[in-house]
């Protein structure tokens, strides 16, 4: 079979390949990514893969993940979805992401495969799907020992769910994407386990109730294993301390004690229990304390509830969901001191503003509702009046674009010992970064 060459020769003529994918949006389904990947002899077969699924927490834990198995020695490829900044973010490589060059390469090798592909086959990969052939490909490339995998939407019909992984996660399911997984717990924890395949091993997080059913059938139909948080493994020791949590992880092999983990959010030590069983199941056996000690120390996670300035100080969170809104609700009251707060917030998509920011509620002197340059954005005067049906009329509410704009403001009619809040669309977060960081933004 002969394949012509795509001849991408620079960054941005690899980001227009992908770009040219934009329109054709959402289209759930595995067979053309199966097929534009078999062309390719299936690179995602050549290393053993982890895949996280879930409705929140699935890049952090990706992240923590990754560290822990680049501590213990091994070659790690990750991706990772959305991106901030850039879209060569959403790919690692031992420990690093991908810099314009490699990317550049890493779209080169794939284009002319996924050219012929939708030629034969009249019809074109997705923006979204093409990230993920990149990805697997990019990884086999590498040699990497391992790949971890974030999942983008659900699990059934996602493109990355061509893997049979040898570990399988799900970080917590809550209410998200209704319109693509269905309306209650029980449908989208049914989407979210078909990413668990024959004879495999799951492992979750904390669960509602509500999710057992679904993830037990898929569990028992595939003859998988099932490792639970709260059973299985769990913390026994969770202390706040300076810029983060101090917890005790009680795993398959081992007790891990006094891990310190600078991140903000009680949430953010439930996942990194469940990176842990991940790694331990992956070694099939007990990790180093002091090398897990020092990956923990040293785990980040841009964009949740990031600190990215002091005086004010300035909060960026992507919460985009209720739940995320009520981790962030919960993490302001228990580590954050009561003072005057400023919120910045932009969403898109299918979104009741209202009742995500209802969390919210009482905590916030004065809005500033923005929109990144997204077309699924929602519009400022919509997100206003969601605000104020949320927050009532003693709030103060003020639209501006662009969102580097609204975070100029908001530093601008702050005092130094006041607290400004960024959050909504991770398009908001990232922009946010962008201007509060500046070359620093970069993940």
């Amino acid at each position: 079979m002969a394949i012509s060459p795509n001849l991408i020769e620079s960054y941005g003529e690899a980001v227009a390949f992908l770009d040219a994918r934009i329109g054709h949006g959402v289209n759930p389904g595995l067979e053309r990514v199966t097929a534009a990947l078999q062309i390719m002899t299936n690179p995602q077969d050549s290393y053993p893969t982890i895949h996280v699924a879930g409705t929140n927490g699935k890049t952090t834990t990706v992240r923590m993940i990754d560290g822990i198995l680049t501590a213990a020695g091994s070659r790690t490829g990750t991706y990772v979805s959305p991106h901030l900044h850039a879209i060569e973010y959403r790919y690692t490589v031992g420990g690093r992401h991908l810099d314009e060059a490699e990317f550049t390469q890493a779209v080169a090798d794939v284009a002319p495969f996924i050219e012929h592909y939708e030629t034969e086959a009249d019809t074109s990969l997705t923006y979204f799907e093409t990230t993920v052939a990149i990805a697997y490909q990019a990884f086999a490339a590498a040699g990497v020992d391992a790949a971890v995998v974030e999942v983008g939407l659900g699990g059934r019909w996602d493109a990355t769910n061509v893997v049979n992984a040898a570990v399988s996660v799900i970080t917590g399911i809550a209410m998200d994407h209704m319109e693509y997984l269905g309306d209650s717990i029980s449908a989208i924890a049914g989407e979210k386990a078909a990413i668990v395949k024959e004879d495999g091993l799951l492992i979750t997080g904390p669960l509602p109730a509500a999710a057992e059913g679904p993830i037990t059938a898929q569990v028992a139909n595939t003859g998988s294993k099932w490792l639970r948080s709260g059973a299985d493994f769990q913390l026994t020791q969770v202390e706040k301390a300076i810029g983060g949590w101090q917890c005790t992880v009680e795993g398959l092999f081992g007790t891990y004690e006094d891990l310190y983990l600078p991140l903000h959010g009680r949430h953010q030590v439930d996942h990194l229990a469940t990176a842990i069983v991940s790694a331990e199941s992956f070694f099939d056996q007990a990790l180093d304390q002091e090398l897990l000690t020092l990956a923990t120390a040293s785990m980040s996670s841009p964009g949740r509830l990031e600190v990215a300035g002091r005086r004010p100080l300035v909060l960026v969170d992507g919460a985009h969901n209720a739940q995320g809104l009520g981790g962030l609700a919960a993490t302001l009251a228990a580590e954050f001191p009561e003072t005057r707060r400023l919120l910045v917030v932009g969403f898109r998509g299918q979104r009741e503003v209202a009742e995500l920011l209802e969390p919210l509620n009482g905590m916030f002197d004065e809005v500033i509702v923005t929109a990144a340059d997204d077309q699924l954005a929602i519009p400022t005067a919509d997100v206003a009046a969601g605000v104020r049906q949320a927050f009532g009329d003693e709030v103060s509410i003020e639209e501006v674009t662009p969102v580097a704009q609204a975070v100029t403001e908001a530093l601008h009619v702050s005092a130094e010992e006041d607290m400004v809040v960024v959050t909504g669309s991770l398009y908001v977060v990232s922009d946010a970064r962008d201007r509060l960081l500046g070359s620093e933004s970069a993940e």
